[in-house]
């Protein structure tokens, strides 16, 4: 079976119509999966978060233990209103140490933000070595909303697109991998998702009543997902497309991309600075051993 990774991953000509939203690539064509998928992911998910927070907490003990290392991760979460990264961040974040992540939701741009660069504010939110970066919603904003929206003219959110290669082949030549996800739902879901927060005055909070605005301009969003994915899908920080309609396979499948990410960085404990055995024998003889 292909990796999830290789699966997911969405070339240059993307078409996001022929995505099925509620499609579980990658899914093991088992008995077990096939009677029960969704308990057969939530214990999977279990699974690789303890690979997850072992390979987190490699990273960070190199970076702790060198001020020379400069390996880090960047998961970049984008999706539309409704499409779940909250929930992916609260259950595949969730399953590491949060002293070694470092997440940020970014909304609307400040005054003061607004007076620099639109990388300006990602950059000042970028993780430190050693950490797992997560950005709800990201820079990828600038040529989303910035277009669909008409909040700048053309020329201005086509040229980003350079811009945002350029930045992320720096960041991978800086020693963080990027890993950029799309959570694709559907149009039916998001209403379903909505009319929930509306029936629960515990997610009354989440609900915003330009998100129904917002769903006049589903084809332009998806025109304008396709072509950031086109435009900005590099082989060194590729964009892959998850189908998020089914919240237990979204999980399981960001967590696969991360894990991989991680593996790709050939992480490793740090070797002591000191003879464990002489340690050891230290102790023994304070009478602590």
């Amino acid at each position: 079976m292909a990796q999830v990774s290789e699966l997911l991953r969405a070339g240059s000509g993307v078409d996001l119509g022929s995505i099925d939203p509620a499609g579980t690539p990658g899914l093991p064509d088992t008995k077990q999966v096939r009677r029960d998928p969704k308990s057969w992911a939530r214990a999977e998910l279990a699974d690789l978060g303890t690979q997850l927070a072992r390979r987190q907490e490699m990273l960070y003990a190199c970076a702790k233990k060198d001020r020379a290392e400069r390996r880090r991760v960047l998961l970049v979460l984008q999706a539309m209103d409704c499409g779940g990264k909250d929930g992916t961040v609260r259950r595949v974040a969730g399953t590491m140490n949060p002293q070694g992540l470092h997440i940020v939701g970014f909304g609307p741009p400040t005054p003061k933000e607004l007076e620099h660069d639109f990388l300006w504010r990602i950059r000042h939110a970028l993780p430190e070595p050693g950490l797992i970066g997560i950005f709800n919603r990201s820079h990828y904003e600038d040529v989303l909303v910035a277009r669909v929206r008409d909040l700048v003219p053309p020329k201005v959110w086509q040229a980003r697109y350079a811009k945002i290669n350029a930045f992320e082949q720096e960041l991978i030549d800086s020693g963080c991998a990027v890993v950029k996800v799309m959570l694709h739902i559907s149009y039916d879901e998001q209403r379903r998702r909505l009319l929930q927060r509306l029936r629960d005055p515990a997610k009354y909070w989440k609900y915003n009543p330009e998100d129904v605005d917002n769903r006049a301009y589903w084809d332009a969003y998806q025109r304008a997902y396709a072509d950031a994915i086109a435009e900005c899908g590099t082989g060194h920080a590729p964009w892959y497309v998850v189908p998020a309609d089914r919240k237990w396979y979204r999980d399981w499948a960001v967590a696969h991309l991360l894990l991989d990410a991680l593996d790709h960085l050939d992480l490793a404990y740090p070797p002591p600075d000191f003879d464990p055995e002489t340690e050891i024998k230290r102790m023994e003889r304070d009478g602590t051993g």
